[in-house]
Formats: C-alpha cells, structure tokens, sequence
C-alpha cells in the first residue's frame, strides 16, 4: 500500500512497520483539524495492509506535540459550526485509535501536551525519552479530560494520580510516567538509531495473526468502557466550548501569543 498526500503528518512504511511523525515543528508540533483527519486516515488505512504489524507516532525535532492548535478557531466565521465540525473530527480520529487492528506504539521524543498526552494512553506500548514530560492543562482551559482518557489514565496510574494530571494541571516526567506505568521504557536519543529502532523493527517482524488476535483480547476487556468514555467527553467538551471560562481562556492565550511577538 502507498501512503501517499498526507500534509500535515510525514507517513513512511519501512518494512514493517509504518511510522507516522507529528510534523509542524514551527509550532511544536501542534495538532490542527487537517492533521486530526490524517490521523483518522492513516490509522483506517493501515486496517488493510498486511504488509503492516506496527505502526509507530512520534514528533519531528525536539516535541512530540503540543497538543490542539489553539490559533484555529480564531480563523472561523462562524465559531459554532467550528466546534461542531472539530469535535466530530476529533472523535472520529480518536475511535480510529480504538478502532486500529494494528500494534500502536507511540514514541513520544519529547513534550507531549494535552492530545499529545492523552493519545499515549490510547497506544499499545508507549516509550518516551529523556527529555519528555506529559501534561494536560485542560482545567487552565475551561475544557474536560478528551481522547478517552477520563477513563484510560485512571486505568493506567490510579485515581490520585490521574485526577492530579487532568484535573490539577500537575506534569508528569519521563521517570514518573514510568513509575506510573504510563510509558514502560525511558530511552535516551543517543540510542534511537542502535537500540529503539533495531527493537521494533524486530518487534514487527512478530507473526501476523499471532499479534492481531492477542491485541484484540487484550483490549477486549476495557474497549465498551473506552468508547462510552470518548462519547461523553465529546458531548461534555461541546458543552465547554460555549462556556465562558473557555472563551476566557482563549482570550488570555492570544493575548499571550501577542505579547511574545513584541
């Protein structure tokens, strides 16, 4: 299969596995509704190609991402129909992380925020580096927990835990998100090109049916609980977009942004 017009993501298969890179390092690698609906495609795509076992997300240069382009909305004449179609978007391209037949790893090379972080719990094995840390301001943001992890992080680090990072704003580090099980291995970047690399690609060479059939059951047994989840944080965050601590918080980050440019 060619993976071939993606603009906002650099896709490139090799071998086996296919690997997908957040790349708008401009802007730290941040998410708009167009890479939102690349995810979408790469991850349905992928579903049909058995020349594919893993697939593989990290970041071009120094961020994994930075989450939700925030400058977007400013863009909109009419902002409701925006929230509407970016919710959708952002729904659908978290079920097709659900939905995935494939072994997801993300490779997390640097910050992730908000998406950036909560799309690592989404994955099937997550490794980050050194210089990662994993942060979700949503409450800063007049927004809810999304991309399934309302439910996934309490799964993953315990209520406390997961309450502190999405509801308190509190970061977590590379050895915390290993501590916490949130990632499973820290790698430093002198060694992605001897040691990581090497390692998947040997991971992809895994038997087909073998690592389909067991990543089903594996995640047959929290998959309804994860979907029921996405579904009310999409309905709950189109509540949010209307609320005024929102708009606030959108007010204050353009005026941020402003200010940094003089």
């Amino acid at each position: 299969m060619s993976y071939q017009g993606y603009q906002q993501l650099l896709v490139e298969q090799q071998g086996k596995v296919l690997v997908v890179k957040f790349n708008n390092p401009k802007k730290k690698n941040c998410i708009n509704r167009f890479a939102y609906q690349e995810m979408t495609r790469v991850l349905t795509e992928v579903n049909g190609d058995d020349g594919v076992n893993l697939v593989v997300f990290t970041g071009v240069g120094d961020f994994f991402t930075a989450g939700n382009d925030l400058s977007q909305s400013s863009q909109s004449e009419d902002i409701d129909a925006f929230f509407k179609q970016s919710n959708a978007t952002f729904k659908a391209m978290v079920l097709s992380f659900v939905n995935c037949k494939k072994i997801v790893f993300s490779l997390v090379n640097g910050p992730a925020i908000g998406i950036g972080a909560t799309i690592v719990g989404l994955c099937d094995v997550a490794w980050c580096s050194e210089t990662a840390y994993f942060y979700t301001p949503f409450t800063k943001l007049g927004l809810v927990p999304e991309g399934g992890s309302s439910y996934m992080l309490p799964l993953i680090l315990g209520r406390s835990k997961a309450s502190e990072v999405l509801l308190l704003n509190e970061p977590l580090s590379a050895q915390e998100a290993y501590q916490f099980n949130f990632v499973s291995r820290i790698f430093k970047n002198s060694e992605l090109d001897s040691v990581v690399w090497p390692k998947l690609r040997q991971y992809s060479e895994l038997p087909t049916n073998s690592l389909l059939q067991g990543k089903r059951l594996v995640k047959e047994g929290f998959l309804e609980n994860l979907i029921k989840a996405n579904d009310a944080e999409c309905k709950q965050l189109l509540q949010q977009f209307q609320h005024p601590e929102f708009f606030q918080a959108i007010m204050d980050f353009a005026s941020r942004k402003t200010k940094s440019k003089l």
